[in-house]
């Protein structure tokens, strides 16, 4: 997959880029897969905005990807197809009792490509088998982290994961950020690398196109009133974050929380399983 650029005949269009969707077979996806995607523009049941900066965009349906094909399952690659609800392609694949499902596509999948799933699946791209079936260096995507929970992890465009090795049940896996972490290795995966690679060098160009995405504007806190953000006031004109008496010690969220390095993360029980932190390599 390819970036495509634009000749300079706007503003917006000066520095430009898009997909190339040369990969693409069919522009068609399968009725019987799709479902209608209900916009609700970042709020709750109680109609509270609890995620900013959504609303809007384009209309979409809602394409039904099977994270946890079922083992002994053999199927033909019929589409490769896009999916506007992710930065990964999606591949149609037909069972040979006629049932279709959509599965993450990897880089190198083909039309007529057979897609098998199970411990005894060739490893191949895009053949879906656990953990303690795949060689020891492989590189896999779309793995669970509870056996027939379906995928969990490395399931965007360009990603992909490698098995360090196995030890006393578990297996070893590096995952894109850095971290290495054990994972049961009853845990299925894919093999090969997720397609679409390119994706995160598209340029947006100009402020309509995130509004297509469903992406609302941003407002910087230094701009507002200092009744509406920690960081906002200052009589003195502008100004930096994170010093002075009126901005706290840190910068922070519109609520007061610390946005750079408070640490976040609520599921201690689960760091047991963590062999080697995402941090690690930055701190060298």
């Amino acid at each position: 997959m390819a970036i495509k650029t634009y000749n300079p005949t706007t503003p917006g269009r000066r520095g430009m880029s898009s997909q190339d969707f040369d990969g693409i077979t069919t522009k068609k996806p399968l009725r019987s897969l799709l479902v209608p995607q209900r916009r609700g523009s970042g709020r709750n049941n109680q109609g509270r905005i609890t995620t900013r900066h959504k609303g809007g965009g384009a209309r979409k349906f809602y394409r039904l990807v099977n994270f946890k094909l079922a083992a002994e399952t053999s199927a033909t690659i019929e589409h490769i197809e896009y999916d506007p609800n992710r930065a990964a392609r999606i591949a149609r694949i037909k069972e040979n009792n006629g049932t279709y499902h959509y599965i993450l596509a990897a880089q190198g999948m083909t039309i007529g490509q057979v897609v098998v799933s199970g411990p005894d699946a060739a490893i191949e791209t895009g053949n879906r088998l656990p953990l303690k079936n795949i060689p020891i260096g492989s590189t896999i995507h779309a793995i669970e982290l509870q056996p027939g929970k379906g995928a969990q992890l490395v399931r965007s465009a360009g990603n992909s994961a490698q098995l360090m090795g196995r030890d006393n049940g578990y297996a070893q896996v590096r995952l894109p950020s850095g971290e290495v972490r054990l994972i049961l290795e009853t845990c299925a995966a894919s093999m090969g690398v997720i397609g679409n690679e390119q994706h995160q060098n598209v340029k947006i160009g100009k402020a309509g196109r995130n509004r297509h995405l469903g992406k609302r504007p941003g407002v910087r806190g230094v701009v507002m009133n200092a009744a509406d953000h920690p960081h906002g006031g200052g009589d003195g004109g502008r100004h930096g974050i994170g010093g002075g008496k009126n901005h706290g010690s840190a910068p922070k969220t519109p609520w007061g929380q610390k946005t750079l390095g408070f640490k976040t993360r609520r599921r201690k029980s689960t760091s047991q399983f963590i062999v080697r932190s995402r941090h690690a390599a930055k701190r060298k």
